[in-house]
């Protein structure tokens, strides 16, 4: 019996990487449906041959993940970009300059979520995401669930610890129904591919991730007795044990064939079926790559060109405007649906009033729409040719259009605001958002869709209320129950331990950003003494200056502000700078700003013993 599942998983691991790798199937998806249900049968009828890799395991478990932190054994460094075409020649030039004559290797640069795959004797053992480059997430049950990665390799020559970097794509097809169901069931849709990728492969539900139709696209190599001592055999290798490469790479021996290659992908990425941002360039031998080395950021030997924003011409239709959990009015383009790199684009930023005055942006215009590396599309400008007399010119709102407050526009700032902050829905859950956000209290289980329906089912009304609610009331709600329920209140249990520093960033205090807030803390050591603090006192503060005393000094005066303070004392919130052992004084009066990734330690590390021997953490130079 063995034998036989066996056998039925090898067929179905071929039929798969036919159909999802080289897109040529080679059975009906009745006869591959009757072949995995038999394979099913027998699993169920012999758990004794049970086997993670198995193709029946690719359907995911509703079973909630939890992502452990992994070191990468071989760092993930990020690349350099360029935007231009001379400073991409720069480049070839400086590697041909120390190393002469050169091959590289040109591949597209997909536009997802960067993963390393681990096999160990051919078998899938390990997925982790990039994470800070030292560290990431293992999201192995996630990854599994994509049928273009093979659980088991196939073939010679297969080394024995081997790691397969890539990307994590969403093709278009995928995202687009995605959208569309997001859209019919009253929720949000994704900005982007990139983004709805990112999101999908951190999800709890391995079924979902499943559900969700992601792809994956390999393209390095690294590990324990590679096959070849170069990029281009050792992927056309890895295709051979049934690895997904992209059939997009071209090996380049000259400037020429590389701006070539430039050139014609640009021009044929539109019609690919996922995103693409540009292309990447890489020198072909690995023992050059050695000799060039690499810096604290990213390999010298290798370098990603970025295409051009994609630009189309849409119409717009009307003009919506969001509000932020400082009151912040953002107004949002709607657009007549355009296909716009690769997806399909319906709305637009229009940023503030300063910039649809300065584009003299008409309800009714054909205005151009730009998707680079935003996180929704902007209108860039207009095709007056194209203007009707019914284009008036735009009135920008007075009124919130959430609460209808008056709005304020505050002297040398582009964006109006609602001020009325205790009775402005966005922002009362934007504030709560903010809080148990993962650099604030970091309370996990309650996500952003969670909080708002705390908040309009009436159990919140503000963030001192989290601490308050009963574990009844929240397994009672839509989509809860009481695990849910136990699991959010154990979180709140441990947010009692989450320092001064972050509690006061929690808060939400205008301008008062997660390194401020630590200044803030070191230099009051207790929020009663920075509750009682003068403006000219906060500005004595590392890297408060004015605004951000006078914001803050606004924050105090509220008195619902300070009743909310104190019932959070009451819980048991942190409201005190503890005090830590200095080791030595040997970085005394130095400042330093930490940047980039590191090979042995985190940047919260590295800042902690900068701290510990004196030295003093800047946000910027």
């Amino acid at each position: 019996m063995q034998q036989t599942i066996e056998r039925l998983r090898q067929r179905l691991n071929t039929l798969n990487y036919k159909y999802y790798v080289e897109a040529a199937p080679e059975v009906s998806d009745y006869e591959y449906d009757t072949l995995l249900r038999e394979l099913q049968e027998l699993e169920a009828a012999h758990p004794e041959f049970f086997d993670p890799n198995s193709p029946t395991q690719r359907v995911g478990s509703d079973l909630a993940n939890t992502f452990n932190s992994v070191a990468h054994r071989y760092p993930m460094l990020s690349l350099s970009n360029t935007y231009s075409l001379e400073e991409l020649h720069d480049f070839v030039e400086r590697i041909e300059r120390e190393e002469g004559k050169v091959e590289f290797v040109c591949e597209l640069k997909f536009d997802g979520t960067a993963i390393s795959i681990i096999y160990e004797n051919g078998r899938l053992v390990r997925a982790v995401t990039r994470g800070d480059g030292t560290r990431g997430d293992d999201v192995t049950a996630n990854i599994r669930t994509i049928r273009s990665v093979p659980l088991v390799l196939q073939g010679e020559g297969i080394p024995p610890y081997l790691e397969m970097r890539g990307e994590v794509i969403m093709p278009h097809a995928s995202f687009n129904r995605l959208n569309a169901e997001r859209e019919e069931a009253g929720d949000a849709p994704f900005a982007n591919p990139r983004n709805a990728a990112a999101g999908t492969i951190k999800l709890q539900s391995s079924a979902e991730v499943a559900r969700r139709g992601l792809d994956c696209f390999l393209y390095y190599m690294v590990g324990e007795g590679l096959p070849h001592q170069n990029q281009w055999d050792n992927l056309q290798a890895a295709r051979g044990w049934g690895l997904k490469i992209s059939d997009r790479m071209q090996k380049c021996s000259s400037w020429e064939e590389i701006a070539d290659y430039i050139t014609r992908t640009d021009s044929e990425r539109s019609a690919l079926p996922y995103d693409t941002d540009g292309a990447v360039i890489k020198v072909n031998d690995y023992a050059t790559q050695r000799r060039l080395g690499s810096t604290a950021k990213a390999p010298r030997w290798a370098v990603a060109y970025k295409f051009k924003a994609e630009q189309a011409l849409s119409r717009l239709l009307s003009v919506d405007f969001q509000v932020g959990r400082t009151g912040a009015i953002t107004p949002v383009a709607n657009l007549e649906p355009v296909q716009l790199a690769g997806t399909i684009v319906k709305r637009a930023s229009l940023h503030n009033a300063d910039q649809i005055a300065l584009l003299d942006v008409r309800v009714g215009d054909m205005v151009y729409v730009e998707k680079g590396g935003e996180i929704i599309p902007k209108i860039t400008g207009v095709e007056l040719s194209e203007r009707t007399e019914e284009c008036l010119p735009f009135e920008y709102i007075d009124r919130c259009p959430e609460c209808g407050t008056s709005l304020v526009r505050i002297e040398g700032e582009a964006k109006h605001y609602c001020p009325n902050e205790e009775g402005c829905t966005p922002q009362i859950v934007g504030r709560i958002i903010h809080f148990i956000s993962r650099k604030a209290m970091n309370i996990e289980g309650i996500g952003d869709e969670t909080a708002e329906l705390l908040y309009k089912s009436g159990l919140i009304k503000n963030i001192a209320d989290l601490y308050s609610v009963q574990p009844q009331q929240i397994a009672s709600l839509p989509r809860m129950g009481i695990k849910s329920a136990e699991n959010i209140m154990h979180q709140l249990s441990l947010s009692r331990e989450v320092p001064f520093s972050r509690v006061l960033f929690a808060l939400g205090i205008r301008f008062v950003g997660e390194t401020t807030a630590k200044y803030l803390a070191q230099h009051f050591r207790s929020m009663d003494a920075l509750v009682a603090a003068s403006e000219a006192e906060l500005a004595e503060a590392d890297e408060v200056g004015e605004k951000i005393a006078r914001s803050i000094r606004a924050y105090f005066d509220d008195e619902r502000n300070v009743a909310i303070i104190n019932r959070l004392r009451e819980v048991g919130l942190k409201m005190e700078e503890e005090e830590r052992d200095v080791v030595s004084d040997r970085l005394a009066g130095v400042s330093i700003v930490i940047s980039g990734s590191f090979e042995r330690h985190s940047r919260d590390e590295l800042k902690a013993l900068i701290e510990l021997n004196g030295g003093k953490n800047l946000a910027a130079v």
